[in-house]
């Protein structure tokens, strides 16, 4: 991220929409007919436990092509939908000990790889990030809760790519089993399986590190803190090299962003969906833009704007975290915190970036309480109201070739940070 304090300031509320609805750092939020979604700031906290990785979960095969990652949704545990995972292989730095963890959700509204301690094993010990003399902690807010666990470096492999001794967040991590006030004031805790509702969330948005030059700078709070022995923490300034960083930017080749490529679903639904990550932008056959119309994003939130039914909405994201459409529209009726009109109701916005680009999008809102009763974990018409921002979850990137540029990082339409589809 961009180094400054208002971007820091900013990327909590952009964390706090965008992680919601599945990973974190999007804190997954997971449909279900009970519970809320976590796409949209305003929402409620969930009110029942969602998408957890269990012993009989579906891995996801590691890939032979250098730079195609496979990522799926599938069935997860208390009916969680529309949340899309992967696995991930992290490695003591410089070692062939390794580990493939399952069930991490993949989200391109947050930044940086954050793990369940409770899933590594023990054999796969991670060196802890000093700080201050003692351990370096990090507070990770979202839209459902908050992720506070300590920062450790491992070597991170996905589809043939390494980054190496990178900045993790290890969540839980017993080495500092006391959460700070200004932390736990955040929210809901998303500490464990059923509340964190999977194994991790890798965050490959927009941007690089997760606070940049103002944690750099400044002990800001609820961001990254020093730990003694004692397991007490106080916050402190991050070196930009010892912040949690988005993998993606620290591999040697295929560095500048990510393609999520998924197929077009039925609007009942599918039952599995399969699909690929497709790491670089311009740098190799399978990644070229092609046609897509490229829409700069903010170079210091990453936010688009969007405008629907004459309302102009600043704050908008593109979002694989986010399981729903999250946007306000007083014309349809709400099931909980879902809308459910009688019929598929059949709507447009147009997206416009920074550079003056835009794209008219239609989509479809269907009834929650009819989706959430079928067997299927896809949906490409499932929505949600939000305040005053515009969410554009998973549903959007069903049927689509869907581009995030890293900001500052090159590629063939120009540096990042912008969207492409």
């Amino acid at each position: 991220m961009k180094p400054n304090a208002l971007l820091c300031a900013l990327f909590l509320v952009c964390a706090a929409l965008a992680a919601c609805g599945g990973g974190g750092g999007s804190a997954p939020a997971a449909a279900t007919g009970a519970s809320a979604p976590g796409g949209a700031a305003s929402a409620p906290a969930a009110s029942a436990p969602l998408a957890a990785s269990t012993p009989g979960s579906t891995s996801v095969a590691q890939s032979n092509t250098p730079n195609v990652q496979p990522i799926v949704v599938h069935a997860a545990p208390h009916l969680t939908r529309n949340m899309l995972t992967t696995s991930v292989t992290l490695c003591q730095p410089g070692t062939d000990n390794c580990a493939t963890i399952d069930n991490i959700q993949v989200d391109t509204g947050s930044h940086g790889l954050r793990i369940l301690a409770s899933a590594l094993p023990a054999s796969l010990p991670l060196a802890a990030v000093p700080s201050g003399g003692g351990v370096s902690g990090e507070c990770a807010v979202f839209g459902g809760g908050y992720a506070w666990g300590a920062v450790r470096s491992a070597d991170v492999r996905m589809a043939g790519q390494l980054a190496a001794a990178i900045p993790i967040q290890l969540i839980a991590d017993p080495s500092v089993p006391s959460v700070p006030s200004d932390c736990a004031g955040s929210g809901p805790s998303m500490l464990t399986l059923d509340t964190l509702r999977a194994n991790g969330i890798l965050g490959v948005g927009v941007f690089a590190a997760d606070c940049g030059g103002a944690c750099a700078n400044a002990a800001l709070p609820r961001w990254y803190y020093s730990c003694d022995a004692s397991g007490a923490c106080q916050p402190s300034a991050q070196p930009l090299a010892q912040q949690v960083v988005n993998p993606v930017s620290r591999f040697p080749l295929d560095n500048n962003g990510v393609v999520i490529d998924l197929p077009a679903i039925p609007d009942d639904g599918a039952l599995t969906v399969s699909g690929s990550m497709i790491f670089g932008i311009g740098t190799q056959a399978n990644n070229t833009l092609g046609g897509a119309g490229v829409l700069k994003g903010s170079p210091q939130t990453g936010y688009v704007s969007t405008t629907q039914n004459g309302q102009l909405y600043t704050q908008s994201y593109l979002d694989t975290g986010s399981n729903g459409v999250f946007y306000r529209d007083t014309q349809l009726p709400q099931c909980g915190y879902w809308y459910c009109p009688a019929s598929t109701q059949t709507e447009s916005a147009t997206i416009t970036g920074a550079n003056g680009a835009f794209n008219t999008v239609t989509f479809n809102v269907g009834n929650s309480r009819e989706l959430f009763a079928s067997a299927n974990n896809a949906f490409n018409n499932l929505a949600g109201p939000a305040a005053s921002s515009f969410g554009w979850g998973l549903p959007f990137f069903f049927g689509r070739r869907v581009y995030t540029a890293i900001a500052s990082r090159m590629t063939s339409a120009g540096p990042g940070p912008y969207y492409a589809f």
